[in-house]
């Protein structure tokens, strides 16, 4: 019997964009079971949601989505941890430009060092989304400005409530 392709996309996803999205959907074509591992917490400037608030938006828009492999699971502890403890062999990591692939170069080697077992495979969104960072989200979205063509359905609906409220 052939054992399950899993693998993991970890991150803050504060907010999630388009760009995060689109790599979900890609990996879940590649792997029998994808874990998007949510960062318990933001340290990030401007944070917009906590942990509970981002892994419920992944949910809903994973459903939406039809994405029955994958599951949204609280990351609180060393990424290799994480993947020890479900069992998965291969970190997904998203790559926009050279300065990303520089940082994430870096922690795969990292991670390699403590876990030697665990893969990381870079992928690149969509040309079209290439562009888009949860950062500028965030910017616009302090100051109000229309997020819609960044974001999922289900961020998008946040940001009004939260404006709104």
């Amino acid at each position: 019997m052939e054992s399950e392709r899993k693998a993991v996309y970890p991150g803050t996803f504060d907010p999630m964009t388009l760009g995060h999205f689109d790599l979900i959907q890609r990996a879940a074509k590649l792997y029998d079971r994808l874990v998007v591992a949510v960062a318990a917490t933001s340290k990030k400037q401007g944070a917009l949601f906590d942990a509970r608030t981002r892994m419920a938006m992944i949910r809903e828009d994973v459903r939406r989505a039809g994405l029955a492999n994958v599951e949204v699971k609280l990351l609180d502890c060393l990424l290799v941890d994480f993947c020890r403890r479900e069992k998965v062999k291969v970190v997904i990591r998203g790559v926009r430009v050279y300065s990303d692939f520089e940082y994430e170069f870096q922690m795969a080697l990292t991670n390699r060092r403590m876990a030697p077992e665990i893969e990381t495979m870079f992928m690149m969104p969509s040309e079209s989304l290439a562009y888009v960072t949860a950062s500028t989200v965030r910017e616009i979205a302090s100051y109000g400005g229309d997020t819609a063509p960044f974001v999922t359905e289900a961020v998008q609906k946040r940001l009004k409530c939260a404006r709104l409220g």
